[in-house]
């Protein structure tokens, strides 16, 4: 206690990378989310012999980046006085924890103040928009690597009831499906067809924001009509009102605030009983992070999402276990994971680094109301979620991806596009 007591950080060393997707999830990662892959890795070094703490922070996709006014905060101070200053920043505050774990000689989930309630937590693959022919590929990788769990996201422009049963015919009886629209179902009137639909479908776990967040009235009008559970990511505005009219079977604790924040919500939902997943996506570094947290909150028994699945290298030199659907918390100190240095420097960007990724023609082919094509990702959301302008949920839809041939004729089709949507009913 003596040694920890004095503990002392030396040095926070930041480490820029860009860590490639797997290659049959690049594509379609890359229309939306291409810059996950661009992430800081923070050492935090300290007086002690043999203790050196490791976190990470998603650079375009994290509750908060670590600052140089942050680091030097700390710089000279005991790691165990900052462990749950959630404005620290994702990396930093992870890599502290791991710190103060490895000092005590005790793993990471032994400081959050709760007892353990579990030595293996449920852990879910995780895909993007895609074909259903591509996920049912994905699903077979995810057997094969222990997964038992599958959240997807829906959208307009792939017809979700063939996604579920490609996963479905891929997989065992216990696989478990769980579909995420971020509200692109818009409203219960035409969010409850579609559900009820997938409802006669098998191995559907539950649904995940089908309506907008802020739409408790149709919430509550939904989870009375749909027989799988209805969840929705934690807002604490909102919460008493879920739960004074039951609007919600579960939710989706996610690291916004940082890790006090992500305790309170999972402690805060299980005095109303309800489940909810942790969903902190990044390498194995932050799902070694998430296990700790799931192995002390009582609630957390739906399959936590970190996205791990989705990246070539998970930067640790030893993989986490993962079998039977569960993924096993390390027992060896602090994170319990050793950062792998040789994936460090093959990954290593400079800091000022960007993520470029090509210009895409967005093909959405709507069935009988013909295609309408865009210049971007957030162009079609908003003309599907925002603007009304397609059928939630269109029978057969596919989408085509054309990518910038560096043509004259693509071009000016893209400026086209970008300008207005081209609807087509040839």
């Amino acid at each position: 206690m003596a040694a920890a007591d004095n503990l002392r950080i030396l040095d926070v060393k930041r480490t820029m990378i860009h860590l490639p997707f797997r290659e049959r999830v690049k594509p379609w990662n890359d229309l939306l989310v291409s810059g996950w892959g661009l992430i800081e890795v923070l050492e935090v070094h300290t007086n002690a012999e043999g203790v050196l703490g490791v976190g990470e922070t998603l650079v375009d996709y994290t509750w908060q980046r670590v600052t140089d006014e942050k680091i030097a905060s700390v710089i000279g101070t005991n790691p165990a006085e900052h462990l749950f200053d959630d404005s620290l920043g994702a990396g930093l505050q992870i890599a502290l924890l791991d710190a103060v774990g490895q000092a005590l000689e005790v793993p990471a989930h032994r400081l959050l103040g709760l007892p353990a309630v579990r030595d293996w937590c449920p852990i879910s693959w995780w895909n993007t928009k895609m074909p259903p022919e591509l996920l049912a590929r994905e699903a077979r990788q995810a057997l094969d690597e222990g997964y038992l769990a599958h959240k997807f996201k829906a959208r307009p422009w792939f017809d979700v009831r063939e996604q579920v049963k490609a996963i479905a015919a891929a997989t065992p009886e216990d696989y478990l499906i769980d579909i995420d629209w971020n509200g692109m179902l818009r409203s219960p009137g035409e969010a409850l067809p579609v559900l009820s639909e997938l409802d006669e479908l098998p191995k559907i776990g539950l649904y995940e924001s089908p309506i907008r967040q802020d739409d408790m009235i149709g919430q509550q009008q939904l989870r009375g009509r749909i027989r799988r559970p209805l969840a929705e990511h934690y807002r604490k505005d909102l919460f008493p009102v879920w739960m004074r009219d039951d609007a919600l079977d579960a939710f989706v604790a996610v690291c916004t605030p940082g890790m006090s924040g992500i305790l309170s919500q999972g402690i805060t939902a299980a005095a109303f009983n309800k489940t909810f997943w942790l969903q902190v996506v990044g390498s194995g570094i932050t799902t070694a992070f998430t296990t700790h947290l799931g192995a002390v909150l009582t609630h957390a028994s739906w399959p936590m999402v970190t996205g791990m699945n989705t990246f070539a290298d998970d930067l640790i030199e030893k993989p986490l276990a993962i079998a039977g659907g569960h993924v096993k918390v390390p027992t060896e100190p602090g994170l319990g994971i050793t950062l792998d240095r040789n994936a460090l420097e093959r990954y290593r960007v400079p800091p000022a680094y960007r993520v470029q990724t090509p210009r895409h023609l967005l093909t959405f082919n709507t069935g009988t109301a013909g295609t309408r094509m865009y210049g971007d990702m957030l162009q079609m959301w908003e003309d599907c979620r925002v603007n009304h302008n397609v059928a939630v949920q269109p029978v057969g839809a596919s989408l085509e991806v054309r990518t910038d041939d560096g043509s004259p004729e693509f071009d000016r089709i893209w400026r086209r596009a970008r300008q207005k949507p081209i609807w087509s009913f040839s």
